[in-house]
């Protein structure tokens, strides 16, 4: 039976930066500049997974925020919706579809994450947005990635995504919230580009395991949704 450590941190347990100035003008000149420019392709995405894995062409998830606040995530759905007969979602194998996998290989499903931007739920560049249920999860020093607002990509992004495993995910969000400067999110920003072209550590099938906890995950957890 898998266990989950529960940690129980409260809203309160968990330090919080401020922003910094120029971060929200960054992320505010971009976002609202990429999704007029994108605007084309966000519509072509659109209309595709409509037509080819049908009705929610959106994907809508509880995540964990700054200071340990709760938003919701939205991205464009990749994976088919279809569940057991009590109801519950089937494994990914069964869910995968191509267009889905196509989506996630070049990162289109993390276009719409920009209105999170522009609302101030995420940044450009911080620790990926993890679920909700993991925030009772964390040691306290894995919850200080939630010093920092989350972002859509970062140096975990950069550096495997999703083939990583959990410690070193969790070394590379806390690296960026001691390093983070001006100069580190433009690098990653570039760096970032390169990763989505050529797909490294996302070959739109492999998702993130299940965090169980500081002292019961690893590679053999188990997905949860469209969890990525």
């Amino acid at each position: 039976m898998i266990q989950i450590e529960e940690q129980r941190n409260e809203p309160g347990d968990y330090p919080v930066l401020p922003t910094p100035w120029w971060k929200r003008a960054m992320d505010l000149s971009f976002a609202v500049t990429a999704l007029v420019l994108l605007a084309p392709v966000l519509g072509a995405v659109a209309v595709m997974t409509k037509l080819t894995m049908g009705g929610p062409v959106l994907f809508t998830q509880d995540r964990g925020g700054h200071g340990g606040s709760v938003f919701r995530l939205i991205k464009f759905r990749s994976m088919l919706d279809l569940r057991d007969v009590d109801g519950n979602l089937l494994p990914d194998a069964d869910r995968t579809h191509w267009w889905g996998s196509l989506v996630r290989r070049f990162s289109l499903d993390e276009l719409p994450s920009l209105f999170n931007v522009l609302r101030g739920d995420m940044s450009l560049v911080g620790p990926r947005p993890f679920l909700a249920v993991y925030l009772q999860r964390y040691s306290p020093e894995q919850a200080r990635r939630h010093a920092v607002v989350p972002g859509i990509t970062g140096l975990a992004q950069t550096r495997g995504r999703n083939v990583l495993d959990w410690d070193r995910k969790f070394e590379l969000d806390l690296d960026y919230v001691d390093h983070r400067s001006f100069a580190l999110d433009c690098r990653l920003l570039w760096e970032t580009v390169r990763v989505v072209v050529s797909g490294d550590g996302a070959d739109g099938v492999v998702h993130a395991t299940e965090f169980l906890g500081s002292g019961g995950s690893d590679g053999a957890g188990t997905t949860a949704g469209q969890a990525a």
